[in-house]
């Protein structure tokens, strides 16, 4: 970028000829820019540097010590899930208004025993005509924790509702809801069959 130099006064007058022969491609339109003087360039003083607080990394963090389980609950994730049964059956079934036709208890029972035991009962229930049948897993042990990732409460608990959804469960569940507290709460689950065909 070149530096503008000053005129001497020869240049100067040479330039005044010059400019004074000069003919404005648009004569309505005046140059201004020859008879505006020049303002000065205003000068800004600087701002003042905000005094900056002693801080520590993560201070203005929202504290989340308390939510060490990121995955939803078991009762979220059936509330999630669209109703597909009649609206009002489902309501009467979730408040604990509807009594099941059947019912199988897997408490005690390892995951290798449970499954083959609620497959043949859900199974035969459906044979039989039955509707509403309910599925007790029990709320599950607290385990010895010591790890840094939380072990989920109940084994039965979490893995009933994914064999319900499986083959060959799934073509005859309709709906699976936590059951009432009258009919076990959180240690048991409601399953809504199809009608038999």
């Amino acid at each position: 970028m070149s530096r503008r130099r000053k005129l001497s006064p020869e240049e100067r007058e040479l330039w005044s000829k010059v400019a004074a022969s000069a003919r404005s491609l648009r004569p309505e339109k005046r140059n201004h820019a020859e008879t505006l003087p020049t303002p000065a360039p205003e000068i800004t003083p600087k701002k003042a540097r905000p005094d900056v607080r002693d801080f520590r990394i993560g201070q203005s963090a929202p504290d989340y010590a308390f939510r060490h389980d990121l995955a939803p609950s078991i009762a979220e994730g059936l509330e999630r899930q669209p109703v597909l049964m009649d609206r009002k059956a489902h309501r009467n079934m979730t408040r604990g208004k509807l009594e099941p036709e059947a019912r199988i208890d897997l408490h005690g029972m390892t995951l290798a025993q449970a499954h083959p035991a609620m497959t043949r009962f859900i199974l035969s229930s459906h044979d039989r005509g039955c509707r509403l049948v309910l599925v007790i897993t029990g709320k599950g042990k607290r385990g010895f924790d010591e790890g840094p990732i939380p072990q989920r409460q109940g084994v039965l608990r979490h893995q009933v509702p994914q064999w319900l959804r499986m083959p060959p469960l799934g073509a005859v569940v309709m709906q699976v809801s936590q059951a009432h507290l009258k009919h076990g709460g959180a240690g048991a689950y409601y399953v809504y069959l199809r009608r038999p065909r």
